[in-house]
């Protein structure tokens, strides 16, 4: 039986290329995004299932792994790859663009392994790839609430390594550099005329699929461009013990 994989933010970009690499390897594809008009036409190339929706929305992530089950009757990959700039003013602080980057960005992911816990546990087990982004590991002044939120989605993912084990269930988080994707579109020319190199959304598929598959859980991979893949090395830390 092939594999079933589940993601998000999947009309265009890395989570566009995610599937179709996946799918090119034989595994059938169930597609987020609250762009309909994108995710259908994805699905429809990929030959996979698809589901309209808001990730913020726990309902969604559990109509997605509904939809999984129900087609295909198991899963086993899951990338929850829905984001969205922060493009917030601190100095002129919107409320409510919080909330929705937040709820995009970090409320998607936990919502996201809550609804698909269930149904890879009953699978065999599987693996989660959560994106998050070079400035989920250093600070990112243009863009401090999007830095934020990528930071917290990196610390979820060390914290379930051992939670989710339980349940034979792998964890990783593949951390980009600056992506040619609709979603970096505004700063596109920019970054162009300022030389600096942007990765492929391909290029961050490749990484994503090389985690499905790893054998090791809790790693967060960078991923630059002009770099081979890298594991982060976080600092060893003394326990509350040490000393």
């Amino acid at each position: 039986m092939s594999t079933v994989a589940l993601i998000t933010g999947a009309a265009s970009g890395i989570g566009a290329a995610v599937a179709r690499r996946l799918s090119a390897g034989g595994a059938a594809c169930v597609l987020v995004d609250r762009d309909g008009e994108g995710v259908e036409r994805v699905a429809k190339e990929v030959g996979g299932a698809w589901l309209v929706g808001d990730v913020s929305s726990a309902e969604t992530s559990s109509r997605a792994v509904a939809l999984a089950d129900e087609r295909y009757g198991r899963l086993d990959f899951v990338h929850l790859n829905a984001g969205t700039n922060g493009g917030i003013d601190m100095s002129a602080f919107d409320p409510e663009r919080y909330r929705t980057v937040m709820g995009v960005n970090t409320d998607s992911v936990v919502y996201g392994v809550a609804a698909a816990l269930p149904l890879l546990r009953s699978s065999g087990g599987g693996s989660v790839v959560v994106t998050s982004s070079l400035a989920g590991l250093v600070g990112f002044g243009p863009d401090p609430i999007y830095a934020m939120t990528k930071h917290a989605v990196v610390g979820l993912v060390r914290s379930l390594v051992e939670p989710l084990a339980e349940a034979g269930v792998k964890i990783s988080a593949v951390c980009p550099g600056f992506t040619d994707t609709p979603l970096l579109a505004p700063a596109r020319d920019m970054l162009v005329e300022a030389g600096i190199p942007m990765l492929t959304a391909d290029q961050v598929a490749a990484a994503v699929d090389s985690l499905f598959h790893a054998e090791s859980s809790g790693t967060v991979l960078v991923v630059q461009s002009g770099m081979e893949p890298t594991p982060y090395q976080h600092a060893d830390l003394p326990g509350p013990t040490a000393g």
